[in-house]
């Protein structure tokens, strides 16, 4: 057993509601990009969930071994090994997948690279492709909970540019990448799970 993983308990918490919605809609689908795997946590679960993917995972280069340790240790053929992607370059290393996930990164990123991040996922999707983001949001500028008004306030002190996102932005910017709005899932802790379609263009 290895004892220096990283690890999340927020991603031991979140990773059973997650899979109760992405299990059906991944059962059709062979290939997913992870964008910012973390720890590797969710990347396991999943993987080990729904053995019919093939599961990608990513993220900047100091996260890897992280990640590495948790794919060792859980040896899923399906899994792969993180691939450095970061949103703001002009190139990411993959070039088509069937659907993308990502956990909590819109509110630590800076707005410019979330909208990045939506440009990169709609080049990657064909029609029809999956795009899930797990996270808080703001609601007409309202907080949907005292907890994340404060969890916000921290994230603004730590960094001005990270904060958790107003909801109409996210689904504005989908919008201007054919990224269609299926499904907005209400999730434990104050979180979402939002679920966009690549539209047609």
């Amino acid at each position: 057993m290895l004892t220096d993983k990283p690890f999340s308990p927020a991603c031991e918490r979140n990773r059973e509601p997650i899979a109760g919605v992405i299990e059906p809609l991944f059962a059709g689908i062979v290939s997913v990009l992870e964008i910012g795997s973390g720890t590797g946590q969710h990347a396991v679960y999943f993987g080990a969930r729904m053995p019919h993917l093939v599961w990608q995972t990513s993220d900047l280069p100091h996260n890897h071994h992280g990640i590495r340790q948790w794919l060792d240790e859980a040896a899923l053929p399906n899994v792969l090994p993180p691939v450095s992607l970061d949103v703001d370059d002009a190139r990411w290393p993959v070039q088509r997948v069937d659907a993308v996930f990502t956990a909590n990164t819109l509110h630590i990123a800076a707005w410019s690279s979330v909208q990045n991040m939506f440009a990169g996922v709609s080049r990657l999707l064909d029609e029809d492709g999956l795009f899930c983001v797990y996270g808080p949001f703001r609601y007409g500028a309202r907080h949907t909970s005292e907890s994340n008004a404060r969890f916000d306030a921290s994230l603004r002190l730590q960094n001005p540019h990270s904060g958790i996102r107003e909801i109409g932005a996210v689904f504005d910017l989908a919008q201007r990448h054919s990224l269609v709005i299926a499904a907005d899932h209400a999730m434990p802790a104050n979180n979402q799970l939002l679920v966009f379609s690549k539209a047609d263009g």
